[in-house]
């Protein structure tokens, strides 16, 4: 099993509407990073853990627990010209991009990311990167579980 944080805007996909959603099941669509496309295709499982991540908003933080809940396939978004992520060099028999469908589990206290970046367990955790962007990043089990047994409980 493996562990993700993976990132949405909340006016996109909350938390709260992921929990709202049929089966509590939302298509993570609209990645557009080959690296970020790479971990859903190549490494993303059934099951692995997801640390839901709320960005682009006043307070940015984990605000929920989510799992994989597909294996990728085909974005359908990169072929749908009324989308903001269409992508014209994408074709249905040869797509770019793939995604996943994450199922949220629970909705939990906000961790922002301030509060992330004080703990010495998670000094290594790649969203605490200098410059890292990217909207899913792998995360070690020693960090998932400080952050769901210790930071959650809290």
């Amino acid at each position: 099993m493996r562990y993700w944080l993976m990132k949405s805007e909340p006016d996109e996909c909350s938390i709260d509407a992921a929990l709202a959603a049929p089966k509590r099941t939302v298509p993570w669509t609209g990645v557009r990073n080959y690296q970020a496309r790479n971990f859903m295709r190549d490494q993303m499982k059934v099951g692995d853990g997801v640390l839901f991540y709320h960005s682009s908003c006043p307070e940015p933080g984990i605000a929920g627990i989510a799992e994989v809940a597909s294996p990728a396939y085909p974005d359908a978004t990169q072929f749908d010209k009324k989308s903001k992520y269409y992508d014209p060099k994408s074709k249905k028999d040869a797509p770019r991009w793939e995604h996943v469908d994450v199922r949220a589990t629970k909705k939990t206290r906000l961790i922002p990311l301030a509060e992330l970046r004080e703990q010495k367990a998670l000094k290594d955790m790649v969203i605490l990167r200098r410059g890292n962007r990217l909207s899913i990043t792998p995360v070690t089990e020693t960090e998932w579980n400080f952050i769901t047994r210790k930071l959650l409980k809290a």
